[in-house]
């Protein structure tokens, strides 16, 4: 009887522990670090000249920018919510990723490796590519060239070793191949600065190559997959890694400039698959372990972090000192840029997965349920939400906007209006 109670007060003990250890584990993972406003936060960056797309060129590449932080300015006012539906392309299976936008055409690849362009006047395709490969990216355009990544071969589940990825530069107005490179398989958004364009693989190999032949420039490997699409600004390249660092590189030289580290904790550290945005130099990221993360630009030093309920794969938007990003909690969060403190939330019907674009001061996003939203970006106040999306958010041409709705892309105008001016 004697053991069998010191038995019992010692499992009692056990739980108790476990549980202790448990509280201080929670604890742990929900630490969040308040930033500050004058600590390697420099504001007059945001009122530096911007330097405007290429002619013809209206929207170049994943998030708009080199600095990727989605809210390109100069947006004619009239683009604004409530839209309606003018006509749509079905692009016969998921469309991921949003378009990019150049000599009237929309550049976009489904889920089944093939690439298209579409004639914004005619609504219908003037060429595609088929590769047979998977995708989950947006190309980028210059020089009259589409620049685009791809996965391996179907089926796109595949997980087993050797698989190959591939990297090809098109001619933008026939779609003839002007140069390809092997590489691993990468959902890497390429990223065209100059004369050079960047991407990454599962293998961890970030890429530096020259636009007009392929030609590598320089490499660097990390210790994970890089599935995330770089960031530039000043020089730099930025982005994370599976290997739960982000990044700073010269981007003349691919050298090492910092490496900066997701939060420990007990259990699996945070990864990284959100695409960087660089603003204020500060370096905004989300992470797997349910963090939004602001880093230093210079130095690489945590400046901020701040938990969600659930993973951030989305890429944040930066504007007016505002970093705007969804979570798989099914909540989009509106952080001050300088302290990380919440400025209001918004519950969505579902998980947030895509990345978020402001334009005129409206912030859209899409969720797993398929509903894309319309929030004033200031407040988080509902203007307004349509029955499709669910990875990909919006483009607009400045004239239209563009909806990626799973397997379509619509083209939308706002209501009132009948046919483009």
């Amino acid at each position: 009887m004697k053991k069998a109670l010191l038995a019992a007060a010692g499992v009692v003990v056990l739980i108790g522990a476990g549980l202790f250890a448990y509280g201080l584990y929670r604890k742990h993972e929900g630490r969040d670090v308040r930033g500050s406003s004058s600590v390697e936060f420099v504001t007059t960056q945001a009122k530096k000249k911007k330097v405007p797309p290429a002619p013809g060129i209206v929207w170049p590449m994943y998030r708009f920018d080199a600095a990727r932080n989605a809210a390109p300015d100069r947006i004619p006012p009239a683009i604004r919510p409530p839209f309606h539906v003018r006509w749509y392309f079905r692009a016969r299976s998921l469309v991921e990723f949003p378009p990019a936008i150049a000599y009237g055409r929309l550049y976009f690849a489904n889920a089944q490796g093939k690439l298209f362009a579409v004639d914004t006047k005619l609504h219908g395709s003037v060429w595609q590519h088929v590769t047979n490969r998977c995708t989950a990216a947006t190309p980028a355009v210059a020089r009259h060239t589409v620049f685009m990544s791809f996965l391996n071969p179907t089926p796109c589940n595949a997980t087993r070793a050797g698989l190959t990825g591939l990297i090809l530069a098109l001619d933008a107005d026939t779609g003839k191949v002007r140069w390809r490179v092997g590489t691993g398989p990468s959902e890497s958004s390429p990223l065209v600065v100059g004369r050079t364009v960047y991407v990454g693989d599962w293998r961890g190999k970030v890429y530096a190559l020259n636009v007009r032949n392929g030609h590598t420039r320089w490499t660097y490997q990390t210790g994970g997959a890089v599935k995330d699409g770089m960031a530039y600004a000043g020089g730099r390249i930025y982005f994370g890694s599976y290997d739960s660092h982000v990044y700073s590189l010269n981007a003349r030289t691919g050298k090492l400039i910092w490496k900066a580290s997701a939060q420990q904790r007990l259990g699996a550290t945070g990864t990284f698959y959100s695409t960087p945005a660089v603003a204020y130099d500060r370096v905004y990221i989300g992470g797997t372990d349910g963090k939004v993360y602001s880093f230093g630009a210079t130095t690489g030093k945590l400046r901020w972090s701040h938990g969600t309920g659930n993973y951030v794969y989305a890429s944040p938007a930066v504007w007016e000192q505002r970093v705007l990003v969804g979570s798989y909690d099914g909540t989009f969060y509106c952080f001050d840029a300088a302290t990380g403190d919440i400025r209001w939330t918004f519950k969505a019907n579902g998980p947030i997965s895509g990345s978020a674009v402001v334009l005129n001061g409206v912030v859209y996003f899409s969720t797993f349920r398929g509903r894309t939203y319309a929030l004033d970006a200031r407040t988080g106040k509902l203007l307004w939400f349509f029955r499709r999306g669910k990875y990909a958010g919006v483009v607009t041409d400045r004239t239209w906007l563009y909806l990626v709705g799973y397997g379509r892309v619509f083209a939308m105008l706002p209501r009132g209006a009948t046919s483009a001016p």
